[in-house]
């Protein structure tokens, strides 16, 4: 058994030292190179856009429950339901919370597809009253949509 081990620990690491030779042998260009590769996905995050955005009380089997854009003080919990299209998988968008002017929420939520629905909740403490608002951003953080809505008023 320990000739097994050996020998298969000798195989990793010559396999370890070709990958950090390849790399380490890699002009320093090639270095940048890699990191570029995720910014790819930030443009296909640009053509995103979205269909249809509502608050909601709730979401039962992916849709939107009891819309609105007035709750009562003790609404306890919202929910952004959002669907967006032009999307690729591992794309992400954000849903900003702000109560006023304040935020006080960012959720990030993964696209797998188009069309894709998402959605994120927030809880609204009873004293957390008056104008609020969301925004879906994309993964450079550009607004994409704009939704405002009031509690206890």
């Amino acid at each position: 058994m320990k000739p097994i081990s050996i020998a298969a620990l000798a195989l990793l690491l010559a396999q370890g030292l070709a990958a950090q030779d390849t790399t380490h042998a890699a002009a320093p260009a090639a270095a940048p190179a890699a990191p570029a590769a995720p910014a790819a996905p930030a443009a296909p995050a640009a053509s995103v856009s979205v269909v249809e955005a509502v608050v909601a009380r709730s979401v039962v089997d992916r849709v939107p429950q009891d819309t609105g854009t007035a709750f009562p003080m003790d609404v306890g919990q919202v929910v952004l339901w959002t669907k967006v299209s032009g999307a690729t998988a591992a794309t992400a968008i954000h849903h900003v919370w702000f109560h006023g002017d304040t935020q006080v929420g960012d959720v990030e939520l993964a696209v797998g597809g188009s069309p894709w629905r998402t959605w994120s909740k927030k809880t609204v403490p009873a004293d957390w009253t008056g104008a609020w608002h969301v925004e879906v951003r994309d993964a450079a953080g550009t607004v994409l949509k704009r939704i405002d809505f009031t509690v206890g008023q």
